[in-house]
């Protein structure tokens, strides 16, 4: 079909046909009438059924929903059992592994509509972690200190400045040894000695 032959608008009795067919109550109600076992229920009927139950749903009532999940889960059990039976006779062990697949996959169908009844009766609860963001950069966290550049304090460098007592310690004079480490106080006077000696040599070959 070419772009000229598309109608620039479509009738309003085909347009209620195509709604009526995407519709998933009336979707719902072609399969189900395709599968029913009594054939005097028509699509229309089963879509009549359906309408009041969508309703409910939509106004928050559940306690059809939930009644047909319990029904589910015991028919799924039912196929559960019934197949796992069925394996265990079974002589070949190709059927065997068929009906015995068939099997898990009902309880593990079963399995899930049951957690899906759990979640709609005890929906779970999220907690979010809130963040607060200023107009700037900086990003502060619920429940985490903030580091602000301003408030840093960098501590004086104690290698360049000693204090004992209320003096401070005068780098220019020689210090007595500490009796806390006689092997650097030691060599600190043998430096000491050596430095004198250096400077008594350059000294002389000066003069």
């Amino acid at each position: 079909m070419t772009q000229e032959t598309i109608p620039a608008t479509i009738p309003t009795d085909l347009l209620q046909k195509a709604e009526m067919l995407i519709n998933p109550t009336v979707r719902a109600a072609m399969t189900m009438n395709t599968w029913k076992g009594n054939p005097e229920v028509s699509a229309y009927d089963i879509a009549q059924a359906l309408i009041p139950q969508i309703e409910a749903v939509n106004n928050g009532d559940r306690e059809r929903t939930e009644a047909m999940l319990v029904a589910q889960a015991y028919t799924l059990d039912e196929l559960f059992n019934q197949l796992a039976r069925r394996a265990s006779n079974m002589k070949s062990l190709k059927q065997f592994e068929l009906d015995l697949r068939l099997a898990l996959k009902a309880q593990s169908q079963c399995r899930a509509t049951l957690e899906t009844l759990a979640a709609i009766k005890n929906p779970p609860v999220i907690y979010a972690k809130q963040a607060n963001i200023s107009n700037g950069h900086q990003q502060i966290n619920n429940g985490t200190p903030a580091t602000h550049a301003g408030n840093c304090k960098i501590p004086p460098n104690e290698l360049l400045e000693a204090h004992y007592g209320s003096e401070a310690l005068d780098t220019g004079t020689t210090g007595a040894a500490s009796g806390e480490n006689p092997a650097m106080a030691a060599v600190e006077q043998f430096d000491r000695g050596a430095d004198t000696r250096r400077q008594g040599d350059n000294v002389t070959e000066r003069l």
